[in-house]
């Protein structure tokens, strides 16, 4: 019976893109331990995949590299060994290696030769016995950072010599790639005669590094070079400079690396190749959007593919493409890139009808992202960026743009927002910096702006209440027996909404219930000892004990808070969409977003929302079970009181999916008005089958889970329906 082995292998380099998620998920899918050791949380690493942290095996926060190419593969080098010695039986494969079958391998020498000549022995896949001689002498060899390998050219060894003999020994990161990788091993296997154990060339590297970009040519091409003697097989990272500066940071149409995608069900466009040694690509800036939710980006110069697709697949965004010229001038023609653009978004699952191409300066609109990549302040004049910050930019708006030095650009910027350095690259001689700019905070409300809106709506029997930092509460009296109690952004209800009214206003006035709306100024999470202070004098004055029914009401940071402030109000009714139920790290360390909050301190009686939501009658909490962050926040809601309403494939803003079903009215209304029961929510939510998003969700779900006869039998009954055209991609490739 073949022996059941299992692998590790070590991540450094926060997010995933998709070749090391295809690499991870292969060795899952095909029935292969694996365990991933790293340093930080990861959050896109495929199920099934193990974690461990890497302090287990090295507790180090001094992570070398190769200072030359900018890359961890030196620490790599160095922690493979460790982590084989310290699990013995376990093999190391780089996150670049993708398991074509299992490893099955008897002896516990499990490596292979690279290169044609049966000489030369990489390490992308290593396995050696934990008390071998070989495993003994690299740990030893490595526990020198200034050592001279005698495996180096005489004349390099000589020169190393000398720099050391004048004080000034040369450190293993500044020395050749290697030295501690595929040069060691070779040197260690022909030394202790150990090419007995070494694996052909075609079990990890039918295709050799210099063959490599046969991965991104037609399928058939790398197929034909892999043969039944191959088992992990090595993709080789060194292909993300092409994907990256050739390809957008995906796999190429029709390639050996689509297919792989496809047959293990990754979302490149998602995590898409961002960076390559010291060469960073337009697809990183999606780790650079610190916003909870992105409704629109928009692109002035069609230099921003990879990053408004990525968007696109992250958040369900809207795309607007700003057919204007270096002038900031509308043509009555298109651009040149115009159709390009389009075609690569269609191509990759982008329904033509998110896409908008604005032709005039009319139809430009306030947009959460905005796109000048090699544009105004770079290629182009900075000063016909003007407009479109007028009309496109509001409160929140995240504009990724780059500097040329000399353009004037950081001077003109300071108007609009403070911003921050995101790489650096050198053009024509003078550098370039790429930069996110986030808008001033909002001036301090005047008597003619909110303030004015919030006394007009109070009228002479409610009030309002300023607070610090642009936290305020704004009670509108109506019915003596209902209170709604809502939680909004004011900065979304001054620059978002033209009726400049907190969230729900119209909805609640409808049916003539009494409102306080509590508003943040910004993304706070009401953390504010001023807000405690307000909760506190309402409690203590019996504000709420005159209503007969008081309900707390909110969305993501607004449902955190619905739930936290309960307490003010015991026995009330609370109704939360996708809520946090903290943001406290030490609570939540797997949170991995809302980095603007993660100083603020979330605890005392209104902090963590999943425990002091218990004094409330009823806790109804609406979340998608299928995004993970927002399914184990409801997970900590535990108490008797809890109602767990779930929205499966919907995301994390659910609310959108609600409304253009058409069903979030009578659910918010049924859940306010304290009627709506389970059976009724779940009655409701079956009209989710009709709705696209659903549908495209639901069959990739099948897909992945390898159900291909149910997954073409639901994609039929779709296309029935709609002409879903991310169902029907899905379907040709069924076949």
């Amino acid at each position: 019976m073949p022996r059941t082995r299992e692998v590790g292998t070590l991540w450094i380099g926060g997010p995933l893109s998709w070749m090391e998620q295809l690499c991870l998920k292969s060795f899952v899918d095909k029935g292969q331990k694996i365990t991933l050791f790293s340093y930080e949380d990861i959050p896109n690493v495929p199920d099934g995949v193990m974690r461990r942290d890497g302090r287990e095996v090295i507790d180090t926060d001094d992570f070398i590299k190769y200072e030359q190419k900018n890359s961890f593969a030196l620490f790599a080098d160095w922690f493979r060994l460790h982590m084989i010695h310290q699990n013995p039986g376990m093999i190391w494969v780089d996150t670049d290696v993708y398991c074509h079958r299992p490893m099955d391998y008897d002896s516990d020498y499990v490596f292979g030769y690279e290169l044609p000549g049966e000489h030369r022995v990489n390490n992308a896949v290593l396995g050696l016995p934990a008390d071998s001689p070989a495993l003994k002498q690299m740990l030893d060899f490595t526990s020198d950072r200034f050592s001279i390998a005698p495996f180096l050219p005489k004349k390099r060894r000589e020169e190393m010599r000398k720099k050391a003999e004048r004080g000034k020994p040369v450190h293993i990161t500044e020395q050749p790639w290697g030295v501690w990788g595929p040069m060691m091993v070779t040197h260690y296997v022909h030394a202790l005669g150990l090419e007995e154990h070494v694996q052909p060339l075609n079990a990890f590297y039918p295709i050799t590094f210099r063959e490599r970009f046969k991965f991104m040519r037609q399928a058939d091409i790398a197929e034909g070079l892999i043969t039944d003697e191959t088992t992990a097989l090595h993709l080789w990272a060194s292909n993300k400079k092409q994907l990256g500066t050739l390809h957008n940071g995906l796999p190429p149409k029709g390639s050996y690396l689509e297919k792989l995608v496809q047959e293990h069900g990754i979302t490149p466009a998602l995590a898409p190749i961002k960076a390559r040694g010291k060469q960073t690509f337009d697809g990183a800036l999606i780790d650079e959007v610190d916003l909870e939710e992105v409704s629109t980006v928009a692109d002035l110069t069609g230099q921003a593919r990879s990053f408004v697709l990525a968007l696109h697949h992250k958040f369900d965004c809207d795309i607007h493409l700003v057919n204007t010229n270096r002038r900031a001038k509308f043509k009555g023609e298109d651009m040149p890139w115009l159709a390009d653009y389009i075609t690569f978004l269609t191509d990759n699952e982008v329904d033509p009808d998110r896409i908008k191409v604005i032709r005039s300066e009319k139809d430009l609109r306030s947009v959460d992202v905005l796109c000048n990549l090699n544009g105004f302040g770079d290629q182009w004049k900075t000063q016909f960026l003007e407009p479109f910050l007028q009309c496109c930019v509001h409160s929140d708006t995240r504009v990724f743009m780059d500097v040329r030095k000399g353009s004037g650009a950081f001077p003109f910027l300071k108007a609009y927002g403070s911003n921050t350095k995101l790489s650096e690259r050198e053009d024509d001689g003078k550098p370039v910096t790429r930069i996110r700019v986030e808008p001033n905070p909002p001036e301090p409300v005047q008597d003619d702006s909110w303030d004015d809106i919030a006394l007009q709506l109070a009228g002479k029997d409610g009030w309002y209440r300023p607070g610090t930092n642009g936290h305020s509460f704004l009670y509108v009296p109506r019915d003596p027996d209902t209170l709604v109690v809502t939680f909004d952004n004011l900065d979304i209800a001054m620059t978002k909404r033209k009726d400049r009214r907190p969230w729900g206003y119209s909805f609640i006035k409808d049916q003539d219930w009494s409102m306080l709306g509590v508003l943040a100024g910004g993304w706070t999470w009401y953390r504010e000892q001023w807000v405690y202070d307000q909760f506190d004098d309402l409690k203590k004055s019996g504000f709420f004990k005159q209503f007969k029914r008081v309900v707390f009401y909110g969305a993501s940071m607004g449902g955190y808070a619905a739930c936290a402030f309960s307490p003010a109000a015991p026995g009330c009714d609370v109704v939360a969409i996708s809520p946090q139920s903290t943001v406290d790290k030490t609570v939540v360390p797997w949170e991995t977003r809302y980095k603007v909050v993660w100083d603020r301190d979330f605890t005392g009686k209104y902090g963590d929302a999943a425990k002091v939501s218990k004094a409330a009658h009823r806790v109804s909490i609406l979340f998608d079970p299928y995004e993970p962050l927002d399914a184990q926040h409801a997970a900590r809601f535990t108490g008797k009181n809890v109602q767990h309403l779930r929205a499966p494939l919907l995301g994390h803003r659910l609310g959108s999916s609600l409304n253009q079903m058409g069903i979030l009215s009578p659910i918010i209304l049924g859940a306010l008005n304290g009627t709506l029961t389970s059976e009724d929510y779940y009655q409701m939510l079956r009209q989710r089958r009709s709705f696209p998003r659903y549908q495209r969700e639901l069959f990739k779900r099948a897909v992945d889970k390898g159900h291909t006869d149910l997954a073409k039998s639901l994609g039929t009954y779709i296309l029935e329906q709609n002409p879903n055209r991310a169902v029907r991609l899905g379907m040709k490739e069924l076949g």
